[in-house]
């Protein structure tokens, strides 16, 4: 069955565009030429939208009793809505609801919800019967959405009020660094952001990192702690700083995504240093990038499609009244070692 995301990748448009395409929205325009090729992909592979909808277009139809319609609001902003680690997740969830008879009617971010306009016709115009929340909103977003829709599932989200889905990111980032420590590496550096708290100390992977780091007997300089605000430019531009200062550099590196440790280990080779002889890089996603970045990113490998899909199943048997509590399942994660920190590891 085609989904929205063959749509996507047969145009070259984010999932997020064809949503918008196929499901009349006006909130943000697209411009006609990408609109046109949409509809033409849409034709040529033989994408069908909401089954119930065209039931009731044909024969008058009433569409069923239990819910029908989900909806997915993911935590980024809209420019990054390509980011390989969401589009995982998201490729689970259309999977997991397609396979259950449901269907994913649109995606929009965080930031798409800051239009009160769009905001409004998704509650109360063409309201969704549930909502995956994938990772947090802020407080005032999320009350709103809490009080409108019966139905919520979390991706990564602290609310255990409603079922979710996650990884331990504090053992997952332990295991990182923890991994460099056994190559004998002292001199280890981190690279992140903070969560929707704006607090460092409370972001878990950080607090993993300090607590392997303190297990093991050690501090890291305040200068060490990189806070790139999770984008890649930042990432990159602070890990040359660092190198460049003329002060004790680490001889290793735990960045938080895959994508901040990639564009670090280009700051690295740009300051000629040999990886992992100089210095190591240990991620936390594994992207498929990781495994064809140079060298090979060693990672921890966090399961997103099979997140995804649980999230979907999940809803659907809290729709059909299967859960008589909120439930929190969480999926465990594999470190997997390669040549960005132990030369002899296999690619």
């Amino acid at each position: 069955m085609t989904t929205l995301k063959d749509v996507a990748q047969h145009v070259g448009v984010s999932i997020s565009t064809v949503s918008r395409v196929v499901n009349n929205e006006a909130t943000r325009s697209v411009n006609p030429e990408t609109r046109r090729k949409i509809w033409d992909a849409v034709a040529e592979l033989g994408y069908q939208p909401n089954k119930w909808a065209r039931q009731l277009v044909k024969g008058g139809q009433t569409a069923p009793s239990v819910a029908t319609r989900v909806g997915c609001i993911v935590a980024v902003t809209q420019n990054k809505y390509n980011h390989p680690y969401f589009s995982g997740i998201l490729e689970g969830i259309e999977k997991g609801l397609v396979d259950n008879g449901y269907e994913l009617s649109y995606i929009q971010t965080g930031e798409d919800l800051r239009n009160p306009a769009l905001l409004h016709r998704i509650l109360h115009e063409n309201p969704a019967d549930g909502l995956i929340l994938v990772e947090g909103l802020d407080a005032p977003l999320y009350d709103t959405l809490r009080k409108s829709v019966k139905y919520l599932v979390g991706v990564d989200v602290s609310d255990p009020g409603i079922p979710r889905v996650t990884y331990d990111r504090v053992q997952a980032a332990k295991a990182a660094v923890q991994h460099l420590l056994a190559q004998g590496h002292r001199r280890i550096a981190f690279i992140g952001g903070p969560g929707l708290s704006q607090d460092m100390e409370k972001e878990k992977r950080y607090r993993g990192y300090r607590e392997a780091l303190r297990e093991a007997g050690l501090e890291a300089p305040a200068e060490w702690m990189l806070n790139s605000q999770w984008d890649v430019e930042t990432s990159y531009r602070l890990t040359k700083e660092l190198l460049q200062n003329g002060k004790e550099r680490p001889t290793a590196i735990f960045a938080a995504s895959d994508m901040m440790a990639i564009s670090a280990m280009r700051a690295a080779n740009e300051c000629g240093l040999h990886i992992p002889d100089d210095i190591a890089f240990v991620g936390i996603d594994n992207i498929e990038l990781s495994a064809y970045s140079s060298p090979p990113l060693t990672t921890i490998h966090i399961p997103k499609f099979e997140i995804g899909v649980i999230a979907a199943k999940m809803l659907i048997d809290y729709i059909h009244g299967r859960y008589p509590i909120p439930v929190k399942i969480s999926v465990p994660f594999e470190l997997k070692i390669r040549q960005s920190s132990q030369a002899d590891a296999k690619a």
